[in-house]
């Protein structure tokens, strides 16, 4: 099974991309969503360490952003609580589709957790940061301050770059991001069937 690592900044428009090729996709932030909402383990102990800030179950996402907002160093607290459910189901994923061609990795920290392993094709998104902010500015409760803190919490684009296997160009439209999908299947292809 290939795993195809999906690299970016915020609002890049990673998950659609990862979407778009096909194959089972793990969506870290829609596994975190499902945490937030099922289980009271994570409730649990995100309560513990936050005993006056997290007061409801199912977790309330805005709960969570004020906690980043206070104090930027809950970040890496939050990362600490959550991450392992987060993993568990990622194991869980990968297991299931083991016997898949290819998976495709929707995870924001991926590199800065280290969660690639050397089978991981890492494939990077770029995209103008003046078109991402303009997307951005539309999405429903986008919190500007909330986004610098979790922007400061990533390894620069840059060297995220750098690290990556593949680049897809994102200008946001669907036809031309599609090519460039079906370029990357078809040379994974022609890998596969050459090794």
């Amino acid at each position: 099974m290939i795993k195809l690592g999906i690299i970016g900044d915020i609002g890049a428009g990673k998950t659609f991309i990862s979407k778009n090729f096909g194959y089972p996709t793990f969506n870290a932030d829609l596994e975190v969503k499902k945490i937030y909402k099922s289980s009271k383990s994570c409730f649990k102990k995100l309560k513990k360490k936050f005993p006056n800030k997290i007061n409801k179950y199912p977790i309330d996402k805005n709960e969570i952003g004020k906690l980043i907002l206070i104090n930027k160093k809950n970040i890496k607290i939050l990362g600490g609580i959550v991450h392992p459910f987060v993993s568990k189901n990622l194991l869980r994923f990968l297991k299931k589709n083991k016997n898949k061609k290819a998976v495709v990795l929707d995870i924001p920290l991926l590199l800065e957790n280290n969660i690639q392993d050397k089978k991981t094709l890492l494939i990077f998104i770029d995209a103008k940061e003046k078109e991402i902010m303009k997307r951005l500015k539309k999405r429903a409760g986008f919190n500007l301050q909330l986004y610098k803190s979790m922007k400061k919490n990533q390894m620069p684009l840059l060297k995220k770059r750098k690290k990556c296997n593949i680049v897809i160009k994102n200008n946001f439209k669907k036809g031309f991001i599609l090519q460039q999908i079906k370029k990357i299947k078809e040379e994974l292809k022609s890998d596969r069937s050459s090794s």
